[in-house]
């Protein structure tokens, strides 16, 4: 997909890589709940490119920014938002610097990762259109020079899937979007909107493809054929290895059920090949994991394709 003509072929499977933020905390590195793996680019931008190099050496054939962190309303509450840009460029740079260090150049993608802006999973709190484009648009043209493809990652609700999708594209680059689904029902986002109707409105603006991402495996599963007949060149999923998400959930919230979510116990990277093998013959043509996975489940989902 890259202009140089890498990797990414609808016609063969594209394995993303998996998450970084849990990684990094199991690496010793300070996540705190604020800016999230944002303060690993400070902090320790040696173990972020570790990270990639591990999920390229696993067998990942499209690795993603650790930009999903850099949030312009997070970092303020650290008062480093002036670092923004900073922050994004790095972000991208650690990612090539990754494939150089491997010898992977003509093997590995590059995702631009933009995240949701006013909290993950939370419907509720996204913003409108006209706040959410300009700055998806800026943060889309702070990673442009050093990404193949932008990846509008764990989108909630139609609203907040289409300014990310909108303003990503401006910038000129393929854009896939991955829609976040709701806990306990089938093939609906988080907000509750369908994921037939998201797929209609979103094709109007015609993404590179869509995903399903960052929610129970299950409800991947469940969706896969639904996204499978949706005329796109990419479809598929990555799911994370969480229990649940609480409806009211934030990260650097204060109730009970905020901060940290709980890991299953049943998601070993084998047991984890196993959804991916299902999503995989129900049509998708990219796979990989959110958060929770590690490079072990890169390697297991790699290891699945040899012998598909």
């Amino acid at each position: 997909m890259r202009d140089g003509g890498r990797v990414m072929k609808p016609d063969a499977i594209t394995l993303l890589d998996a998450g970084m933020g849990k990684t990094l905390s199991l690496r010793g590195v300070n996540i705190p709940p604020t800016i999230w793996s944002a303060n690993a680019l400070i902090v320790a931008p040696e173990v972020v490119v570790d990270v990639h190099k591990e999920n390229i050496d696993a067998g990942a054939n499209l690795i993603t920014t650790n930009s999903y962190g850099v949030i312009l309303s997070d970092l303020a509450k650290e008062k480093i938002d002036n670092m923004y840009g900073e922050l994004n460029v790095l972000a991208g740079e650690l990612a090539q610097q990754a494939i150089a260090e491997t010898g992977s150049g003509q093997r590995v993608s590059i995702a631009g990762s933009l995240p949701p802006l006013n909290g993950s999973y939370r419907p509720d709190r996204v913003l409108s259109r006209k706040v959410l484009e300009p700055l998806y648009k800026e943060q889309a043209a702070l990673l442009a020079p050093y990404v193949d493809v932008f990846l509008c990652e764990t989108m909630s609700s139609i609203t907040e899937a289409l300014a990310a999708l909108a303003a990503a594209k401006e910038v000129g680059k393929p854009v896939l979007v991955a829609l976040t689904l709701h806990d306990e029902e089938s093939a609906c986002l988080r907000s509750g909107e369908t994921l037939e109707e998201a797929l209609t409105q979103l094709l109007e603006l015609k993404p590179s493809g869509v995903l399903l991402n960052c929610c129970l495996p299950e409800r991947i599963s469940d969706s896969m054929s639904i996204l499978a007949t949706a005329d796109l060149d990419y479809r598929g999923g990555y799911a994370n290895a969480f229990t649940r998400v609480p409806k009211d959930w934030l990260l650097d919230g204060n109730k009970e059920n905020d901060g940290s979510l709980t890991l299953r116990e049943d998601l070993s990277p084998e047991n984890y090949s196993k959804f991916v093998a299902d999503w995989l013959q129900k049509g998708a043509n990219i796979v990989g994991g959110c958060c929770g996975t590690t490079a072990h489940h890169t390697q297991a989902i790699s290891q699945l394709l040899d012998r598909v």
